[in-house]
């Protein structure tokens, strides 16, 4: 609790009148006490507001915390997905290639075919035509 200046200068003075049949010793420890109640309080309130700041940072932090482990195993997933898809790319695209290289295997075999056939044609044309 804080007090304004007139509010602890009123105390004082209330105090003071109450004191001064006790002497000027008396005086000046009501005057230290008072001065230090505020102080007291002062800290006290300081404390209070720093704990619920830690506290109140804890807390976000466990938040953080828990936000990072959930991040964390979304990475593995996905990562899991992207070795996973990889794989299937590379076994699809080796797939690709053997279709392909036996394609143009067969594709030559029959080209082969089909120019020995014409050339054997005509050979039998030109054995009975003399030509």
């Amino acid at each position: 609790m804080y007090l304004s200046e007139q509010a602890e200068t009123l105390i004082k003075q209330d105090f003071l009148k109450d004191d001064r049949s006790n002497g000027a010793h008396t005086d000046t420890h009501t005057e230290r006490s008072i001065g230090a109640v505020p102080e007291q309080s002062q800290e006290a309130g300081v404390v209070a507001v720093l704990q619920a700041t830690i506290d109140t940072l804890q807390g976000q932090l466990e938040v953080k915390d828990r936000q990072i482990e959930e991040l964390n195993a979304r990475l593995a997933e996905v990562s899991a997905a992207l070795l996973a898809a990889q794989q299937t790319a590379a076994a699809a695209q080796a797939l690709h290639a053997g279709t392909i290289q036996q394609q143009l295997l067969t594709g030559e075999a029959g080209a082969d075919q089909q120019g020995q056939e014409p050339e054997q044609k005509r050979g039998w044309f030109s054995k009975l035509f003399g030509k």
